[in-house]
């Protein structure tokens, strides 16, 4: 006689998951939002694995693929939270994919900063390469004023990352509800984290891109900069438009 190796509840627990990944399916076939935003995002997920399979001895370069690597990771696991019911958990990965789309684009921009990043002691780490400190470098070398990474770093904090009374928020199946202990499935937060999700994608994909050979990974570089164009045009028509 052989055992369950997975106790009842876990198992029961899995039940429910899957049953909500069915939910956000037909929810997701009735938006074509949304699964815009999972193209764009499975885009810049090919772009990584691309980046990836590039033989290269350059160790700065393995930075960026390493980076890159990061990325896909996340997205997949985010994915599979939002579709199993657990926002908050979803968006305290994108949280994860913000910082690191941040220093990819640091050192995209100046890739001399790789090397000291790569041999930095914690100490040098966290006075040049803290989540703040690329945020403000970033700033400075646009001459933005608008704060508007520290906004989205502060909202993911806030809302996925750290223990505080709007952290709650993504436990609720209504804003004056009750907080929903284990998975749930409700369209807003499904859509919410999608589309940031979308948003990450976008400037992942940028920035990966920008540390490609240019004979390198053309097929995967024409697919996502197609599918962007086309989210820039659904979601951020002025800017698409732009030269």
């Amino acid at each position: 006689m052989t055992r369950d190796i997975i106790p009842r509840n876990l198992a029961s627990l899995h039940g429910i998951e899957e049953q909500l990944r069915q939910d956000a399916h037909i929810m997701i076939a009735a938006d074509d939002r949304l699964q815009l935003h999972l193209a764009v995002t499975e885009a810049a997920m090919e772009l990584a694995d691309t980046l990836r399979q590039f033989n290269s001895s350059d160790e700065d370069l393995k930075v960026a693929v390493l980076l890159g690597m990061r990325t896909f990771n996340a997205f997949a696991a985010s994915i599979k939270l939002a579709l199993s019911g657990y926002h908050q958990n979803s968006a305290l990965i994108l949280r994860d994919v913000l910082e690191t789309v941040f220093l990819l684009h640091l050192f995209a921009g100046e890739p001399s900063l790789i090397e000291r990043w790569r041999f930095a002691d914690k100490k040098a780490r966290m006075k040049d390469f803290s989540p703040l400190k690329v945020r403000e470098a970033l700033d400075a070398r646009e001459g933005s004023t608008s704060k508007r990474r520290f906004e989205m770093y502060e909202l993911f904090s806030e809302l996925a990352s750290h223990p505080n009374m709007k952290s709650s928020w993504m436990m609720r199946r209504q804003k004056d509800g009750d907080a929903v202990i284990g998975p749930f499935m409700e369209a807003a937060s499904l859509e919410a984290i999608i589309y940031e999700m979308g948003r990450l994608a976008v400037q992942v994909g940028e920035q990966l891109d920008r540390f490609f050979p240019a004979d390198w990974g053309i097929p995967s570089r024409v697919g996502f900069a197609r599918l962007k164009r086309d989210w820039l045009n659904r979601f951020y028509p002025n800017a698409a438009s732009e030269p």
